[in-house]
């Protein structure tokens, strides 16, 4: 479902958060099983390493399957719709001893629009690279399971 969005917004913060949670979204409806996903390597480059018995590729194919990106990714997803905050709430519940680091103003010489923008520049290439992540995870589920060539 494209939907045609002006130039002037075409690479808004915003319009790359929608097409971000949107692709989570769909992953998540696609993805009916979960667990399928499980030591399911991201890609194929990752199975030739595994075979080539790369030192050490072990634990990146542990750490690296599509089940630990679908959950990132849900994860990601949520923090965005809900907020940071809601998280760091979570996050205190469950590390109630821990203490919290001490933040710092920052320096009045920084240029805080330009600070603004490269922050901004980051996200947006950031919510790019994730909201590819998710059309392709959802894509090699759909082959996993045999129905690759469905809603396209």
């Amino acid at each position: 479902m494209q939907m045609s969005e002006p130039l002037s917004q075409k690479n808004s913060l915003f319009t790359a958060m929608n097409r971000f949670i949107g692709a989570v979204n769909n992953m998540d409806q696609t993805v009916m099983v979960p667990s399928l996903l499980r030591d399911v390597p991201l890609d194929q480059e990752k199975e030739q390493q595994k075979l080539t018995n790369d030192t050490g590729s072990y634990l990146r194919d542990a750490e690296g399957d599509m089940y630990s990106y679908y959950s990132q990714l849900k994860s990601i997803r949520n923090n965005i719709e809900w907020g940071v905050m809601r998280a760091e709430e979570q996050r205190r519940k469950k590390d109630a001893t821990t203490p919290e680091p001490v933040r710092t103003e920052p320096d009045s010489d920084i240029d805080l629009e330009q600070l603004l923008q490269y922050h901004l520049k980051g996200l947006h290439g950031v919510l790019s690279k994730l909201t590819s992540q998710a059309n392709n995870l959802t894509n090699r589920y759909k082959q996993e399971i045999g129905i690759a060539g469905w809603g396209q």
